[in-house]
């Protein structure tokens, strides 16, 4: 069971995933060792999935996100679309989603040019059926932060 210095460490973490031990205990008023061994159990414990970097995929020329509805022909075909979207670098997000469609990408990719060539190969999977795509505009808010309640 987490705590509540457990749940300020996820915050502070969430908001810099390289702060030090050494910064991380003092915010929390731990020692060192302490912040080291409750960001180990939070590893350990499947609460961190990894530690990574947010980059900038207009300025690594990547300048058009879309989403994409997957239509698929059975369930059977379920798998199918799950492992070729965890292949596919293109494929930032996979979801199993209600209402229309089976499944849910969200994809970042050059152009309109690389999206119609993603989009021939995504028709190609096993079992879809049919495409639905809606591209970005403009993003006001992307965030992978939890809203992290602080536990008394």
């Amino acid at each position: 069971m987490l705590d509540q210095k457990d749940h300020l460490l996820l915050k502070l973490l969430q908001d810099n995933s390289r702060i030090s031990a050494s910064e991380a205990g003092k915010k929390l008023e731990l020692s060192v060792p302490a912040a080291s061994e409750r960001i180990k159990k939070l590893l350990d414990g499947g609460y961190i999935k990894k530690f990574t970097a947010q980059l900038d995929s207009k300025k690594l020329g990547l300048d058009l996100t879309a989403f994409i509805s997957v239509d698929s022909a059975s369930s059977s075909h379920y798998e199918d679309i799950v492992e070729q979207s965890r292949t596919n670098g293109s494929v930032l997000e996979c979801h199993s989603v209600t209402g229309e469609g089976s499944h849910l990408l969200k994809i970042c990719i050059q152009n309109s040019s690389k999206l119609e060539s993603l989009l021939k190969e995504i028709q190609g999977w096993p079992g879809v059926v049919r495409t639905h795509t809606w591209v970005v505009l403009s993003t006001f808010k992307e965030s992978t932060k939890l809203n992290i309640e602080i536990k008394d």
